[in-house]
């Protein structure tokens, strides 16, 4: 025999085995034995694995699950929220909980939003989120209330709570509710929020908070498999994220040991030892095999991997959005609603877009994502952006479908398309679908709200990167729809600078910083750009032939405008235009020529924009100084996977 011979490997991991491994016997019976006991307190009975506290130690548990009795009260602390544990399900897997610091209060001391770790919870479907707003300001006059909504008092500041979708609320809400100081959402059961908009007052509001939510947990699909064998579901000692099956001759990741019907306890170290030896003797054959085809394993392992980390990707995106996210539906039911896709609207950037229609008969838009649309960005981006949204002036998504290369997003139908039909003389390609100025006046008004609310109005603040009139949607009533938000950034906070790996958004409408870093740092005030060239284009697209406008995108010289504007000849860029509507397009231009202000820094905030359009004196709007950047362009749609000039932070 060789002296490195399989055998002789063998018989080496067998002898070492045998000696070196001690019989725990003892031990894991003792755990088993911890393992059985079930946790008790109050009305909460008989609660084993996942869930850990009291008398049942660590190990016998999941570290997100430990449950703590304070008196007979069950209370479990999830992403640094305490809640008192009304009820637990263990063969449903679910628990109805309620928040602590709001039983029999309305007024924490620190009121914070309901968050989750959606890797091991999520929202039973019988949730209507609530939303309070604290620090209000007086005003004068108040708002008008819907009947949904209601105010209250704390510590002598107003508040309110909203019990519906926030985009059910008017513009005057919505732009009043801007100004409180806190914004809190919180889960409550259906039946309870729905009691309490029949008579919303402050008393309903604190029994429906009492009242609670469910939750449902995830538990590992082995710890069935587990208890069949005997064994006692827990946590790895080394690691307490990992699952064990207790044993009373030692732990298993599945299962107990298949020996056991002898009625003799197997002796582990002879066991282990023949194991060892005999992987040493497998293992010798499976290297000359493994040297063979691990180019070929490598390549496909790679292949499948990347597939796997992109589904999974979007999978654990979907699941940390779920208290955000709308209804999920599979591919069929897409190709149901659409009638296999029968009626198309349109195409965008992402792919097409098409008519259909819900089980409860709503019209909806149905964008259908092109499969070469990248790792899935476009996905997260738009869903994530759209999902943290609630106003008037932004597209909402009413639903999602995602397997793997399928998806596609479902959005509220907009009857009247998009903004890009309604600036441009179609000729003989289509029909001529003129505004008349007052609506366009005031459509771009709630785009400048929208944008508005994405930069500041929300928790996380949104950076759109694509606004042009082909994004922007409009209602039955013409009422704007800020849309498309497949190269959309979310910034931490309220940061300023944004860094990007490439330029994203459509040429003509892109500002100059995005491509060309000598121009300052990428953020918001980019957006302030696009929205700037957009309503130069509509001031421009009646009569194109006199400010350089065609149609499909292409962008005008601003020069051109600087000459009508400095001569006050405004109403010669169109025929039939009032002293009125020659205000409004003068105005319009004026804020349009300061918001493509080459510096970032020059440009107005959109805050700023809304009071230019607004303000009573057209005198007090200034000629803005002409900027020195100017190009015209073929329009080109530019996604963050495009290699493009960098851009810095700076």
């Amino acid at each position: 025999m060789q002296p490195h011979s399989p055998q002789s490997m063998s018989l080496f991991f067998l002898f070492i085995a045998i000696i070196l491994v001690p019989d725990s016997t003892p031990v894991y019976a003792q755990i088993d034995m911890n393992c059985s006991q079930k946790f008790e307190c109050g009305n909460i009975t008989d609660i084993g694995y996942p869930f850990w506290g009291s008398n049942r130690p660590q190990y016998c548990g999941h570290p997100e699950f430990e449950l703590n009795c304070t008196g007979q009260t069950a209370v479990i602390t999830i992403e640094e929220l305490t809640y008192q544990v009304l009820e637990i399900n263990s063969e449903e897997k679910t628990l109805k909980v309620a928040r602590t610091d709001y039983i029999d209060n309305i007024c924490p001391s620190n009121p914070v939003s309901t968050t989750l770790n959606f890797n091991y919870f999520s929202y039973t479907s019988d949730i209507q989120n609530i939303t309070l707003y604290y620090g209000c300001p007086q005003s004068n006059p108040m708002p008008t209330l819907q009947d949904f909504t209601n105010q209250f008092s704390c510590n002598d500041s107003n508040g309110f709570f909203v019990t519906r979708n926030l985009s059910n609320l008017t513009a005057a809400l919505m732009t009043y509710f801007r100004t409180c100081d806190v914004e809190v959402i919180v889960p409550a059961n259906q039946s309870a929020a729905q009691s309490l908009e029949n008579r919303p007052n402050q008393e309903n509001l604190v029994i429906a908070l009492e009242q609670g939510f469910g939750l449902e947990w995830r538990e590992n699909s082995t710890c069935e498999t587990c208890n069949i064998s005997g064994g006692q579901c827990g946590s790895n000692s080394t690691d307490p994220s990992l699952f064990a099956c207790y044993c009373t001759n030692g732990p298993d990741p599945f299962s107990c040991g298949r020996s056991q019907s002898s009625g003799k306890k197997p002796n582990i170290r002879l066991i282990l030892g023949i194991g060892l030896g005999a992987a040493a003797a497998v293992l010798t054959i499976c290297l000359g095999i493994y040297y063979c085809f691990t180019r070929r394993v490598r390549f496909l392992s790679d292949t499948r991997w990347k597939n796997v980390k992109k589904d999974e990707k979007i999978e654990n995106f979907i699941l940390n959005y779920q208290s955000f996210m709308p209804k999920r539906y599979s591919y069929s039911d897409i190709q149901r609603m659409t009638n296999s896709f029968n009626h198309k609207l349109g195409q965008g950037g992402f792919g097409g877009v098409y008519k259909g229609k819900l089980l409860d008969g709503r019209v909806v838009a149905v964008k259908v994502l092109s499969k070469s649309t990248g790792d899935g960005e476009e996905f997260i981006n738009e869903v994530a952006s759209i999902s943290r949204t609630s106003h008037i002036n932004v597209v909402t998504l009413l639903g999602f479908c995602y397997e793997r290369s399928k998806r596609a997003l479902i959005y509220e139908y907009m009857p009247n398309g998009s903004l890009d039909k309604f600036i441009y003389d179609q000729g003989s390609q289509g029909v001529n679908k003129h505004l008349d100025w007052k609506t366009l006046y005031d459509i771009t008004v709630g785009i400048a709200r929208g944008l508005e609310y994405l930069h500041r109005g929300c928790n996380t603040r949104i950076v759109h990167f694509d606004i042009k009139p082909h994004n922007i949607l409009l209602d039955k009533d013409f009422c704007p729809k800020v849309s498309d938000f497949g190269l959309a950034k979310l910034c931490k906070g309220k940061e300023s600078i944004i860094t990007m790996l490439g330029a994203r958004g459509t040429i003509g409408y892109i500002a100059p910083e995005i491509f060309i870093r000598n121009f300052g740092g990428v953020s918001y005030k980019s957006d302030v750009y696009s929205y700037g060239m957009m309503i130069l284009e509509i001031c421009g697209g009646r009569n194109k032939s006199d400010v350089g406008v065609s149609h499909s995108g292409e962008v005008y010289f601003p020069e051109c405008i600087y000459k009508y504007i400095e001569s006050e000849q405004v109403s010669t860029l169109h025929e039939k235009i009032t002293d009125e509507e020659g205000e409004m397009v003068r105005r319009l231009t004026i804020v349009g020529l300061w918001c493509i202000q080459t510096n970032p820094s020059d440009r107005p905030s959109m805050t700023k924009v809304v009071e230019m359009l607004e303000g009573s004196s057209l005198e007090s709007l200034q000629i803005p100084p002409k900027p020195s950047l100017f190009a015209p362009t073929t329009p080109q749609h530019y996604s963050s996977t495009l290699s493009s000039a960098p851009v810095t932070k700076g």
